[in-house]
């Protein structure tokens, strides 16, 4: 299909199409040039006479008259594309491997295309009988057809391996020694791997041939597996790549769930899971815009919420002095309230839970010097830490051990602790205003108040710029590989950096973000997508590569401080305000009026599915809170 190699030998193309528009066929038991086995009657061709074109094709006949007539209908077709060609050879593949050989027969025939070159067909088929020797001389004629004539050597290399390998399962160490001896050694290339061959000679039977080699043993599996990575050897005029339409038909697939602004969940990368008559497309009501519950405990702001890292609590920090965490019903996706920890007197702010869900550490505003660590299964304080009473401890990051965390402030306080609350270490000078610990437990970032991102390495003392602004970084999160950023920043929104890069990628418009300390997130399948909160009382979701909001969500009265996104269920987005109440936001939980009236065939009542919506508008939308979704 590539233009490379595409117009390789193309005058052999050109007979073999001349031969099939002048009624030949190949010879009587042979391969057909176009990669099959013929099909023979007492020594004569027989092609399949169920034309779906309405036209029967006849055994080969002597009558002159109807050849002529044969021909001059075939000189009158057009001649096909280069495009049109591969279509049809990629069609001819498919089938093939199907096992409609005839189909194929006739296809290439009465299209004057060629499947394959005949040596290609040879070597396909000398490889998959186990013919070493007769397929090791087809590479010589091979080598004319190919880009680099110095990849034959590595196209022996495996075959002569496998060669090596069945005699070693079939028992024959005299010819696999020989094999290894005055065939692979000779041709000088990957030494490495003919000391691993050698070892194999050590095994005792075939089963631990097989487990030490990682191979399948001798037969159509191992042979098949062997035939695909020499095919990758050779141009696709001459052979096509392995399952070169199903190929293509993935990427298609996939092309089209990347550029799907709400594809959300996690699809079986088969084709079978999905439709090829029909464009991929996500609706927008299996999308996170719906208010599924509205959580009114708490008495005052709701400054902070956190989803655990299974996905299973939720919890949720306030004014009001409390942390309240709830449990989440992995199948309705409903919270319940499990646990109340109160005491602390300067409210909370930030909340961040251990690597194991064990524990969960709680931070307050700027005038408050306390850390509290609390045991989520008991409800217990473990930890009570201060310092010093002119601290200001309001953020902190678990290390990946969880056996430490970091905390600090804009105080000028930067510690690293053990889970009593021990003071390991401590960075003199630095004013915290976000932290965050990476995968390799030993760099910690934290931005300050010279509006960068610095990272810190506690062991070895080095520290190190990463990521510039021009305005204050109020707050960040970091995506699960580490390698992206995500930035609120004072009066500019939400950016996305690429820390390994250290490059601005995108700047993400709508949200509106002034001084106060607002945090946004990653989330959704793959976290493809980016939610924040905004001073508008929104809640923004974007496409990770868009930078216009895909989803803009209403129903909060003041300023939304925080958003979280359920890292197990995709379609779980929690959001806390200033108006006292955390949303949870799920897909749409019934249909519209149009979908209900449009599904006929289901015999169900569009009246009564809109008495039902409205019912479920009523009750959570009581407070004529609407939803604008882009």
């Amino acid at each position: 299909m590539q233009a490379n190699g595409a117009g390789q030998d193309r005058d052999s193309e050109l007979s073999c199409r001349n031969g099939a528009q002048n009624g030949e066929s190949s010879s009587t038991g042979a391969a057909h040039s176009n990669g099959l086995l013929s099909v023979t009657n007492n020594g004569n061709t027989v092609i399949n006479n169920n034309n779906n074109n309405g036209v029967s094709a006849q055994p080969a006949s002597n009558n002159t008259n109807s050849t002529s007539d044969a021909n001059s209908g075939v000189k009158k077709k057009k001649r096909l594309s280069q495009s049109e060609e591969d279509v049809i050879r990629l069609i001819g593949q498919h089938l093939h491997d199907l096992g409609l050989n005839q189909t194929v027969d006739l296809l290439m025939q009465e299209s004057g295309c060629r499947l394959e070159h005949p040596s290609a067909t040879k070597f396909r088929s000398h490889v998959m009988e186990g013919e070493w020797d007769k397929a090791e001389s087809d590479l010589n004629e091979l080598k004319a057809l190919m880009h680099s004539p110095s990849a034959i050597v590595r196209m022996k290399f495996l075959l002569l391996q496998q060669k090596y390998l069945e005699y070693l399962e079939d028992g024959k160490v005299l010819e696999a020694l020989q094999v290894l001896r005055a065939e692979l050694t000779p041709l000088k290339y990957n030494t490495e791997r003919i000391h691993i061959l050698s070892g194999y000679l050590m095994c005792s039977h075939a089963e631990d041939l097989r487990t030490k080699a990682e191979w399948e043993g001798k037969g159509t599996a191992s042979r098949t597996k062997l035939l695909d990575k020499l095919q990758t050897y050779l141009p696709p005029s001459v052979m096509l790549p392995p399952r070169r339409l199903q190929t293509l038909l993935k990427q298609a697939v996939e092309l089209q769930r990347e550029r799907c602004l709400y594809h959300n969940t996690k699809l079986d990368n088969g084709l079978d899971s999905v439709s090829l008559l029909l464009d991929h497309a996500c609706s927008r009501k299996q999308f996170p815009c719906y208010t599924q519950q509205i959580l009114t405990e708490h008495c005052n702001e709701v400054w902070f919420c956190k989803f655990s890292n299974d996905g299973t609590k939720l919890a949720t920090g306030s004014k009001d002095t409390t942390v309240i965490v709830w449990h989440v019903d992995m199948e309705t996706q409903q919270m319940k309230l499990m646990k109340t920890l109160e005491g602390h007197a300067y409210g909370v702010s930030y909340l961040a839970w251990s690597p194991d869900d064990a524990y969960l550490i709680a931070c307050g505003p700027d005038d408050c010097s306390e850390l509290w660590l609390w045991n989520v299964q008991t409800g217990e304080l473990r930890t009570k830490m201060s310092q010093s009473h002119e601290d200001s401890l309001t953020s902190v990051a678990w290390n990946p051990d969880g056996k430490r965390f970091v905390t600090g402030g804009q105080r000028g306080q930067f510690y690293q602790c053990d889970l009593d609350g021990n003071l390991l270490d401590s960075w003199e000078g630095v004013r915290v205003q976000c932290l965050w610990c990476l995968s390799d437990g030993r760099t910690v970032l934290a931005s300050d108040t010279h509006q960068r991102i610095r990272g810190y390495n506690f062991e070895d003392l080095t520290d190190r710029n990463i990521v510039q602004e021009d305005h204050p970084i109020m707050s960040f999160t970091v995506s699960r590989n580490g390698r992206l950023a995500l930035l609120n920043v004072a009066t500019q929104g939400v950016h996305l950096w690429d820390l390994q890069d250290r490059v601005l990628v995108r700047k993400y418009q709508g949200v509106t973000q002034g001084f106060y300390t607002i945090h946004s997130c990653f989330g959704g399948h793959n976290e493809d997508f980016i939610a924040s909160g905004s001073e508008d009382h929104k809640v923004y979701i974007w496409h990770r590569r868009s930078e216009l909001p895909i989803a803009e969500l209403t129903g909060h009265t003041r300023t939304v401080n925080c958003v979280s996104w359920n890292p197990v269920l995709p379609g779980l987005l929690a959001s806390a305000s200033d108006d006292g109440t955390v949303r949870i936001w799920g897909p749409a939980p019934f249909l519209d009026v149009q979908d209900a009236e449009g599904l006929n065939g289901m015999n169900m009542n569009s009246t009564a599915v809109c008495l039902v919506v409205r019912l479920y508008e009523f009750k959570v939308f009581r407070s004529t809170h609407s939803l604008t979704v882009y």
